[in-house]
Formats: structure tokens, sequence, C-alpha cells
């Protein structure tokens, strides 16, 4: 018989709780608090992430059941919707933002070696955004449109483990592009982005800082060709060019050559047209990174369909970051779960199994012992699968 910690103790052990709490005390999360610290909050609010608690009344309902274990699993105020209603309202969002940094530079170690869809050493990343609709009368200070409030969540991916190394949440009405201001350039990265992204001024700065990009071309787009390269018709790649602007303001913004690649995509039987400062990397790669793009939409999805971010526990703009960063945080410890515990399932089976297990008493491993052979074919298709 097993006689050590729960589950869900032994999920919490994972998280570097030093560097937590140097997180609270620079924005002093814990000042005149004697009850219910910024710990326990945390842990009850990944506890609600885990096991898909969709209100206040439910996480509390759910605590009080299991009192008696609380204070071994590192809670010991008593949880009531007051405290986690007054701790979403309270405590400095920035102290749970500064703890997701923690947690990405560890993830991004630990997936350091994943393999790209194509064979490249450097890093590639996939900037998008996403738009959360709120309730007007509920969140007046996320304004939007005349009757409706939402949020943005713009991310830069890490296409190596599909790790958000860079979140942003602004406004709904801030264009995606103005987040590009937020970024600072790493040389000889690959900054994979949509139409929505396409500035000129902006895309000219990443080359200036030796950065490489990868864009998708608008219709409108006015360009002259200067040289056209051989290409390989049968790879879907239809012409390889490199080219330079021609309307008065791109011309004045970006000054030098863009290279242009039209590809046809026989899978969905679209033609693509995607803009890059790399005239190097092969014109089917260029088009096989942009694929990879997608993993991003997939991340989206899925925090959508399995954490808690589309129904807020508070209506300030406090408590929204307050659960969208714990949500974040929660992403981040079942990925690092996964490589530390060497667990084989996807992101959701692990889900799955500890929504019914945290307050179990058993090694980690032996609660996934049973799925090692899971085929993933006997998962709902309409589920959304990463890390695979």
């Amino acid at each position: 018989m097993f006689a050590g910690s729960t589950i869900f103790t032994q999920v919490m052990n994972v998280l570097p709780w030093r560097r937590f709490q140097t997180c609270v005390t620079r924005y002093n999360g814990d000042y005149k608090v004697k009850t219910f610290k910024c710990t326990e909050h945390f842990r009850v609010m990944a506890f609600a992430q885990l096991t898909y608690r969709e209100s206040l009344r439910a996480i509390e309902a759910c605590l009080r059941a299991m009192e008696p274990r609380l204070y071994h699993i590192g809670i010991k105020s008593t949880v009531s919707r007051n405290n986690i209603a007054h701790a979403n309202e309270t405590r400095n969002w920035r102290i749970y933002a500064d703890f997701a940094t923690v947690l990405i530079n560890r993830a991004k170690t630990l997936y350091a070696n994943e393999q790209l869809s194509v064979d490249l050493k450097s890093t590639v990343y996939a900037l998008d955004s996403t738009t959360i609709d709120l309730c007007m009368s509920l969140f007046p200070w996320a304004s939007f449109r005349k009757t409706k409030s939402a949020i943005k969540l713009h991310t830069l991916m890490n296409l190596r483990g599909n790790i958000p190394e860079f979140i942003h949440i602004s406004e709904a009405k801030m264009h995606d592009v103005n987040v590009l201001d937020h970024i600072l350039p790493s040389p000889g990265t690959y900054y994979i982005m949509d139409r929505g992204y396409l500035d000129f001024k902006r895309l000219y700065e990443l080359h200036q800082q030796k950065a490489f990009f990868i864009i998708r071309a608008k219709k409108n787009f006015k360009f002259k060709r200067r040289y056209s390269h051989k290409v390989d018709k049968d790879t879907g790649v239809q012409c390889d060019q490199t080219i330079f602007l021609t309307t008065h303001y791109s011309s004045k913004k970006y000054t030098e050559t863009i290279r242009r690649i039209k590809f046809y995509d026989a899978e969905n039987q679209k033609r693509l047209v995607f803009l890059t400062n790399d005239f190097d990397l092969p014109a089917e790669t260029v088009a096989q990174l942009y694929k990879s793009r997608w993993n991003i939409e997939n991340f989206f999805k899925w925090i959508k369909q399995h954490l808690r971010i589309k129904s807020f526990f508070g209506t300030s703009e406090n408590a929204v970051k307050v659960q969208i960063w714990t949500a974040v945080s929660t992403y981040l410890l079942v990925a690092i779960m996964k490589k530390e515990f060497k667990l084989e399932q996807t992101l959701y089976t692990i889900l799955q199994v500890l929504s019914i297990s945290l307050f179990e008493k058993m090694p980690v491993s032996r609660a996934f012992s049973k799925y090692n052979n899971l085929d993933q074919n006997n998962e709902s298709h309409k589920q959304l699968t990463l890390f695979n």
C-alpha cells in the first residue's frame, strides 16, 4: 500500500516554489495577508484548471468536501468563494505572469531537442492571436464593439514543443501587427506570421536584427520581379522570385529585395504566396514551415476546450488576467510533467487522468501506467492533441 502523498501534491511539487515566492515578494503579494496567501491562491486556481471547475461555488464545494486533506496539499486556509474572489481581485496579476515566464523557461529547456516538421537547427516561432469574447454588461472595461466586450491573447509560440514563450493580453481593439513592437527579435530565428502582420516597416526591423520572417502576401500586393529562380513544380512550388516593392510608402519602409514564393497546396486546393527575407532556404521548406504555423491555431483551440479561459471567476481586469495566467501556467505544468515523469500520453489524456485522481494516494507513474499503450485513435476524433 502506497503511504506517500496525493497525486495533487506530487504535481504541485514539480513547481519551483522558491521562484514563485520571489515573484510574490517582487509585487508585495502577501503584504498584510494573514490567511489564504498567494501560494494557496495559486494551488486553488490550479486545482480549478485541472478539474474543470466552472465557478467559485464549484471550487468551494469540491475543496470543502476534501477539507481533511487540504492541509497536506499546501492549502491551510479556509477555502471560500469570498476568499478566492477577493484574491482574484486584489493579488497583482503580474505575480502569476512572471511565474508563467519561469515555467516557460523550464519547459523551453525540456523541449529544446524536439524535432520540427523540417530539418532545421534554428529556432522557429509562430506568431498569432485569439479573441476571447466577454459579456458587455459584466466586463465594460474590455469594450470591443457596441454590444460586445473582448480581450485578445497575442502569442509567440516556439514550435519545438509548442511552448508559448511570449503572451500579451490586450484589449480586442489592438491590431495584431502592433504586438511586433513588444517582441525583441533574436538573430537567426524564424518568425512565421499570417497576413495580419504584414507591415513592411516592422518586417524591415526584423530583417535589420538578422532575424528571418515568413509571411503570407496580400492580394493587392504591388511589386516588380528582379530575378526568377528555377523550381521543381512537382513539389508544389510554382515560382521563386527575387522582387522589390513598387508602392511609394512600402518601398520607403523596406528598401531591400524580398523573396516571393508561390506555392500550390494540393491538399486544400489553394494557391499561397509567401514573402521571406531568407534567400537560402529551399522554397518547399519555406512552405512546410508556414504549414507548421497551424500548431498555434491548435494551441488556441486546445486551451479554450480544456482550460478555463472562456468563463471567468471574477469580472475585473485583474481577475481575468490572474485566471488566464494561471491557466497558461497549468498548461506549462502539464507539459513539464510529461517530460519529467516520462509520460507517453497526450496532454489531453494527462489532464483527463489528473481530473479524477488528484486526491488519490499513489505514484504519478502508476496512475498513468495503464495508458502506456493507449492507441490515440481510441480518443474522440474531435479532441485536439499536442505533443504527439
